[in-house]
């Protein structure tokens, strides 16, 4: 038996083999992060582990890859890059990797949220263009931050809040009780908060969870963070909510069109500040990412 890491940029194949043990199944390291999905049966072979980071992996695809057994998928977002399903069918099981950057993330959820508040992004470009423009901002001491969804992220989020004099409150597809969040009910959580956050994972159930009525029912001149999935979002409503003004602000690291083309609405609007898909990136995150992987993979090679 051996792996196949099928996209590894240079980063991550460093740290894959730094942190690979002698004893390691063998895992080749494709180098390659734009590799196509057609490509994929060729670079896998008769690999039964693809490790992948963020590369599609079509149905149609898997099915010529003949001794693909499992994914080890870098994250928790699956389903945005193949049928998990239509692979179990195949004999495929797929593999996720939870709670590696929540930190990070959550840090990126926050400096988003400030850069919205303070308008940071258009500033740093009229002033590029020339233009000295100075922007009212919104102080968020004292505001109220909304998280949907409160996992691994959502606790770091919450937590950081604290120390900014947010009030913070959180809806959950369970019952939970943390010291210092308030859960109410999503309906609440939208007419009050001045900051939505997303931190849902993306499924049949979730798919377009903020849809029209919901952002017209949020607060008027909120704030929006995403660095979760962008499918979470009704992205035409958000869109004409942000041109309205009923948004104030949305502060985005996540797309349906990934990378986002120039000419897209988002990329042209003023009131919008874009990262790209980067809210996990740091070296911790990395590290954490790998080493998970590579624990996926020994005990796939220990099972009977």
């Amino acid at each position: 038996m051996h792996a196949v890491f099928v996209d590894a940029s240079d980063t991550l194949a460093l740290i894959m083999e730094q942190q690979a043990r002698p004893d390691d199944l063998p895992i080749v390291i494709h180098r390659d992060p734009d590799v196509s999905p057609g490509d994929l049966p060729a670079v896998l072979g008769d690999a039964a582990i693809a490790i992948i980071d963020h590369t599609y992996l079509p149905t149609e695809i898997a099915r010529q890859c003949t001794g693909l057994k499992h994914v080890v998928f870098l994250g928790t977002g699956a389903r945005s890059y193949m049928n998990i399903e239509e692979l179990a069918e195949l004999g495929i099981s797929v593999h996720l990797i939870r709670g590696y950057g929540d930190t990070a993330v959550a840090e990126a959820t926050i400096a988003l949220m400030w850069a919205a508040a303070r308008n940071l992004a258009l500033m740093d470009r009229e002033m590029r263009a020339g233009q000295w423009l100075r922007e009212d901002g919104m102080q968020l001491t004292g505001k109220t931050l909304g998280l949907i969804g409160f996992g691994g992220i959502g606790a770091e989020v919450a937590r950081i809040a604290h120390g900014s004099g947010m009030k913070v409150l959180a809806w959950n597809r369970t019952p939970k009780t943390i010291a210092g969040v308030t859960f109410v009910d999503i309906d609440t959580l939208l007419r009050d908060s001045h900051v939505v956050s997303l931190h849902l994972l993306l499924d049949d159930a979730t798919r377009g969870f903020l849809s029209r009525e919901r952002i017209a029912a949020m607060r008027p001149g909120a704030i929006l963070v995403n660095t979760a999935r962008a499918g979470l979002t009704d992205e035409a409503a958000m869109i004409d909510a942000l041109r309205s003004g009923h948004l104030r602000h949305a502060a985005l690291d996540v797309f349906e069109i990934e990378p986002l083309p120039a000419d897209h609405p988002l990329a042209t609007l003023p009131n919008v500040t874009l990262s790209a898909h980067s809210a996990f990136r740091t070296p911790e995150a990395s590290e954490n990412l790998i080493d998970a992987a590579l624990v996926h993979c020994r005990r796939i090679a220990a099972e009977p």
